[in-house]
């Protein structure tokens, strides 16, 4: 029996996720169920994808994730379970929330769920709670081997699962950019899309100066040089750095402060980043 791990925008002020958890162990009693996040930002479909490749990895083969951030419910979009490459499972509606995985660890087979067979019972005349009448009850059946993946639906092309709009990092003679992704919610670190490997190609090291550039929509909001630190420890409280963070990708923070609420940053393809070398400045 696997896991089983849930995620979603329901956040915890009423019995949304209670519910899925009823549905679960409704399947079987033994079932392992875990919470992934219920914080994602209502109807951020962005956010909820860039929180499953931030996890998946690190759950066993054979795990199977929910994800319902739904803004959609009720309406055509499909409902889709995907196996990925590396053996996981996904159970979500198909409006963007598989991006990152299909992207950055593949999808392997997709199918879309048979409402007919694994919908929860007396749920039928019910459009507005897709998340436990459909999801969490295909899930938990997938988790816990009452059904096989195949039965979960008939097979779709993988390539008609649907991704939303990315802006891919680039390198620029003596620079790189990127978008600014996602925030570390907690403590207000920019997480950019700009990889370790791309970015020491510009020959920078750790201690390195660099120059560090925000915009949104070609205003620039912010440019200062800071360092390139292997850890926050490496700089005082106050200062600001570059790091990398743990999916490998560049980060920008402020020792025990929150970049995004000191500067009022956000996220998504409107916002960009550029780094490079800091420019040596010679005083006369």
């Amino acid at each position: 029996m696997a896991a089983l791990v849930l995620q979603s925008d329901f956040g915890h002020g009423d019995g949304a996720v209670s519910a899925m958890y009823g549905v679960a162990q409704g399947v079987s009693e033994d079932l392992r169920v875990y919470d992934l996040t219920h914080e994602i930002p209502q109807y951020d479909i962005w956010e909820a994808s860039y929180r499953l490749i931030q996890t998946v990895g690190y759950w066993p083969k054979g795990t199977v994730f929910v994800s319902v951030v739904d803004p959609g419910v009720g309406s055509t979009r499909r409902s889709i379970g995907v196996k990925t490459r590396d053996g996981h499972y996904i159970i979500t509606p198909d409006n963007g929330t598989l991006t990152h995985i299909k992207r950055m660890v593949g999808i392997q087979e997709a199918r879309i769920i048979d409402e007919t067979t694994n919908r929860l019972a007396g749920s039928g005349e019910s459009y507005t709670f897709h998340g436990r009448d459909i999801y969490a009850y295909t899930g938990a059946r997938l988790a816990s081997g009452v059904i096989t993946f195949e039965q979960v639906g008939p097979q779709v092309d993988v390539d008609s699962v649907i991704q939303l709009p990315v802006v891919e990092p680039v390198r620029e003679k003596d620079s790189v950019s990127g978008t600014i992704d996602v925030l570390d919610v907690r403590f207000g670190s920019l997480w950019t899309n700009i990889s370790r490997e791309l970015f020491l190609g510009l020959g920078l090291t750790h201690g390195s100066r660099v120059e560090v550039t925000i915009s949104k929509d070609s205003r620039i909001l912010y440019k200062n040089i800071m360092t390139y630190a292997k850890s926050f420890a490496d700089v005082n409280v106050g200062e600001p750095l570059l790091y990398v963070n743990s999916l490998d990708c560049l980060a920008v923070a402020i020792n025990q402060g929150s970049f995004s609420k000191a500067y009022n940053i956000g996220t998504g393809n409107a916002w960009r980043i550029q780094l490079r070398k800091a420019p040596r400045i010679i005083y006369e």
